[in-house]
């Protein structure tokens, strides 16, 4: 494609957006894509901005990322954060950056939060955290468990609640937290400023049953390829089980069977059982937030027609 650094400074600067559920194929239409079209990838995927969590999270093989640049991939330790607000502002400037080079910008994943604080412009609540409420609620989840701090944010604010893993304590008790010091959901204070792109998004789904299939198929070759010693390196590193990047998909399970002596084929099976609860989530939040997505069947991708289709794009909006 033709550079794109003239379309810099006006609104119709480009950005395709490839979403979808786990295992539905993302990551490899990305990058066939981006190099066809003079692309690098954005990560929209919240495990993957830890750095030493490579396997469970899926993220590009090293020969991947030599082909294409990615963004937003192993920006913190497994024991910091990063909340929506700075994923927002760093995706933002990746984008301004691409654009600059003369490159198209591809934000793909399958965080509902991240791509839609992008793609829509949302800014999160303005609440100052409360040391003495969080520690309430951070309690609560230890003494009941993280599914039952979950159920108190879902029961509140449905909406929220989906939008969140189970078993992410720190969003669940963020959200709590916005909701009781200000009386109103989580959901209903974020503010929306649009960005200035023109953005075609492009979405992957399959069967619910071929994809459960594919997700476990997936489970099994992490643990061929190491997935186990990954979680080991990162316990026997000091990072605590209650972290929130240590409550991702596998790494949680995993953790039990380390630690508590859960059986290896039970924390496996449980993994895949979570995912396809994940998957499910994932899958709700996507249809609450169509917006015009082009969705495409996985299995049956015609990559070369996709890239025909963006080259037309792009020369509509005249880049």
């Amino acid at each position: 494609m033709s550079s794109i650094s003239s379309a810099a400074t006006t609104p119709e600067r480009p950005l395709v957006v490839i979403l979808g559920a786990t295992a539905t194929g993302k990551t490899s239409l990305a990058i066939a894509l981006a190099q066809r079209l003079n692309g690098e990838i954005i990560s929209a995927d919240s495990r993957q901005i830890y750095r030493e969590m490579d396997i469970g999270t899926a993220k590009a093989t090293p020969q991947q990322r030599q082909a294409i640049p990615h963004h937003l991939i192993d920006v913190v330790s497994p024991d910091e954060t990063l909340s929506a607000s700075e994923y927002q502002d760093r995706a933002l400037q990746a984008i301004d950056d691409i654009h600059a080079r003369g490159k198209l910008p591809f934000l793909v994943g399958g965080t509902g939060q991240y791509l839609t604080m992008v793609t829509e412009g949302w800014s999160p609540p303005s609440v100052v955290p409360h040391a003495a409420l969080r520690a309430e609620l951070d309690a609560y989840a230890v003494q009941y468990g993280p599914a039952a701090l979950y159920d108190r944010l879902f029961h509140i604010d449905p909406v929220a609640a989906q939008a969140m893993h189970i078993n992410n304590v720190r969003r669940v008790v963020r959200a709590l937290e916005v909701y009781y010091v200000t009386g109103l959901p989580f959901s209903q204070q974020k503010g929306k400023s649009p960005p200035p792109y023109r953005i075609y998004t492009l979405g992957l789904m399959l069967d619910r049953a071929v994809l459960y299939a594919r997700a476990d198929r997936r489970v099994d070759t992490m643990m061929t390829v190491g997935f186990l010693d990954e979680v080991q390196s990162l316990l026997s590193s000091g990072y605590d089980r209650a972290l929130p990047s240590m409550t991702g998909l596998g790494y949680a399970e995993l953790t039990a069977h380390l630690l508590d002596g859960e059986p290896l084929e039970d924390a496996i099976q449980r993994t895949k059982y979570n995912t396809h609860a994940y998957i499910r989530r994932q899958d709700i939040w996507f249809r609450g937030h169509d917006h015009g997505i082009v969705w495409h069947n996985g299995e049956r991708i015609d990559t070369v027609a996709v890239e025909d289709t963006l080259r037309s794009w792009l020369k509509e909006i005249g880049v």
